[in-house]
Parts: structure tokens; C-alpha cells; sequence
């Protein structure tokens, strides 16, 4: 974009017809006097000939230059700062021994719960499936069985968190098993208050009932709305039982069939106190267009600023005109000089 700062200095360019008047007014006669020129007017005219009939052609486009250059031309330069403010997200996944309950899944191919939230864990991340990625997030993540994990703090070093995602597994050990929902959004509502983004989100999937802990589910979800965090809640789980791997030689080809525990009137609620909403996630994709759903819900603030900055061009139509006043002292000082 080109605009010019003092726009009125082109009405100088009126002058120029009465300057050209004037000259022609006040010229001076011929150095050397003909008796008679017909002879010499019907000889075709040279090169150096119309090259002085240029001259004045040349002086009007300097002075036009200069006038240009009075006007003071300017290039825009629109510049955009986009400003992104990242939402803080807390992952909460239960890794109780019912998350090794296998689910079938549409292809046919069998997976326990824990990797297929793995699997969507990652698709929500970096983006895949339709979900384009939480590349601006604060990310961590959060594991609860009776005890609760700080497994990754929040972050935006995602290739990280989902590296230790890939590392968390079920407990094994017996006195670990168990469902302590409550310690889990404590914990998690503690590490989004240190966040200094305006907008958290705690997203919290289980696929049982509290049944551990010393912090009771709804109170915990009491402090979350009071520190403004909003959960989304999942529930992980099918309808009635799944199978689930048992010890080895179990009569029961090596499974146990495990009944739905889920206490999703609880979940419902923690959802509705803060603000959130609540899920059934009944195989890898459902579980998919849960996320797909809350990456929908939960936006990146996106703010793009647009300046322009204007950059001082004058110096062109000067150099320009320079370059054709010299242009004229050479050539009236060589193929067109003049006698005095």
C-alpha cells in the first residue's frame, strides 16, 4: 500500500504549464542568423535533433520527480502479531486393575481400557482422527488407583508428556488397587491453580467409584468450581461386564468377567458443579469423539492484531531526478553542445 504524507504538494505540478510559458517568453534569439533556412527544413531530421526536442521532455519529468519528491511517497507494510493464550489442560486417568479390562473394539481387535486411552490420549495431543491438537495447551497429566501420580506437571514440551504416557501401566500390586477419585481432582485442581493461563480444565476418566482416600468426589469438585476449574468427566466403561485377565491357569481361559462398578451419578455431578460435562466412552471411538467434543468445547483464545507501519520512499523520486539532471549536463556537454 503507497500513500503520500503531504499529498497537497502535488498542486505545484499547476505550475509547470506557466513555467514552460515564461520560458518560451523570455528565450533568446538564435546565436548565429540564416538568410534563408527552406533548404535545410526539408532535410530530414537527425538523431541528435529529436534528442534536443527531448530535452524539455526530460526537464518536466525532474521537476515532476521533485515535486513527487515533495509529496513524500510512503510503503505500507501491514504487520499481524497473533497472540495465543494456551488453556492449562490436567489429564486424570484412573490406572485401577478394572482398567485392564478388555474392550472389543469396532475393527474386531481386542484392547484394555488403559491403552485405549492411551490411544485417544494421543490423537487429543497432537492431533489425529479429525482432532487437529492442543499445540498451545499447558498439558500434564495426573494417575489415581487408591494412591494418586503427578506423572508429568504441566507442560508444553507435549512430545514429553506423551513419552511418559506411553510409560504409565496398571498397578499390580494389590494394597495399590483401588479408586481414589477425590485425592485424583485434589491433585489435579493443586497443580492447575500454580497455572498462570486463565482458563483450566481438568478432563477425568475412570471407569469405577471412589472407594479410597481420605477427599470425598463432590467435595473436591467444590474447590474446583471455587478455583474456577472445569472437569469433564468420562466413563470408561461398557455396558455390564467385561472381560478382564485373569491369574494364570484360571479355569475361565485366563479371564475374569467383571461387572460395571461405575458410579456415573457421581461423575454427572462433579461434571455439573464445575461447569464441565459427562461422557460414556464405551469403546476407542466413542472415546474419540469424546475428545473430538471437548477440543470443540474448550477453544484457544486467539487474539491477531494488525498495524501498518509505513516505510519513508521519497529517496526514489530524488535519486531519479538526480539521475536525470546529470543525463542532461552530459548530453549539452557533448553530442548537444551549443555555441555561446
Amino acid at each position: 500500500m503507497i500513500r503520500l504524507a503531504n499529498p497537497y504538494a502535488l498542486l505545484l505540478l499547476l505550475l509547470m504549464p506557466l513555467l514552460y510559458f515564461l520560458r518560451w517568453r523570455w528565450q533568446r534569439p538564435a546565436a548565429i542568423a540564416y538568410s534563408s533556412i527552406q533548404e535545410l527544413a526539408a532535410l530530414p531530421p537527425s538523431w541528435m535533433t529529436r534528442l534536443r526536442r527531448a530535452l524539455p521532455v526530460l526537464r518536466a519529468v525532474v521537476l515532476s520527480l521533485c515535486v513527487l519528491a515533495l509529496a513524500q511517497p510512503q510503503w505500507g507494510v501491514e504487520a499481524t502479531r497473533v497472540h495465543s493464550q494456551g488453556i492449562a489442560i490436567d489429564m486424570v486417568v484412573d490406572v485401577s486393575r478394572s482398567m485392564e479390562a478388555v474392550e472389543r473394539q469396532p475393527d474386531g481387535r481386542l484392547h484394555n481400557r488403559l491403552e485405549i486411552v492411551k490411544q485417544a490420549f494421543h490423537a487429543f495431543v497432537q492431533g489425529h482422527h479429525g482432532l487437529p491438537g492442543r499445540h498451545g495447551d499447558l498439558i500434564g497429566m495426573v494417575t489415581f488407583a487408591r494412591y494418586t501420580d503427578s506423572v508429568c506437571p504441566l507442560t508444553l514440551d507435549h512430545d514429553l508428556l506423551l513419552a511418559l504416557l506411553d510409560q504409565v501401566d496398571i498397578v499390580t500390586l494389590p494394597e495399590e488397587n483401588g479408586t481414589a477419585i477425590g485425592e485424583a481432582i485434589a491433585l489435579g485442581v493443586e497443580r492447575l491453580r500454580q497455572s498462570i493461563t486463565t482458563s483450566r480444565v481438568m478432563i477425568l476418566l475412570t471407569d469405577g467409584s471412589n472407594n479410597a482416600g481420605d477427599t470425598e468426589p463432590l467435595q473436591a469438585a467444590q474447590i474446583a468450581k471455587a478455583l474456577g476449574v472445569k472437569i469433564y468427566t468420562i466413563g470408561a466403561v461398557t455396558a455390564g461386564a467385561a472381560a478382564v485377565p485373569g491369574q494364570a491357569g484360571d479355569s475361565q481361559m485366563g479371564h475374569q468377567s467383571l461387572p460395571g462398578l461405575m458410579d456415573e451419578l457421581t461423575l454427572m455431578e462433579i461434571a455439573r458443579v464445575t461447569g464441565g460435562r459427562y461422557f460414556r466412552a464405551t469403546d476407542g471411538a466413542a472415546l474419540q469423539a469424546v475428545y473430538s467434543e471437548i477440543d470443540r468445547l474448550e477453544k484457544t483464545p486467539i487474539l491477531a492484531e494488525h498495524s501498518q507501519r509505513y516505510v519513508e520512499r521519497f529517496s526514489w523520486p530524488v535519486w531519479l531526478a538526480l539521475g536525470g539532471v546529470l543525463l542532461e549536463i552530459v548530453l549539452v556537454n557533448t553530442c548537444l553542445r551549443t555555441l555561446p
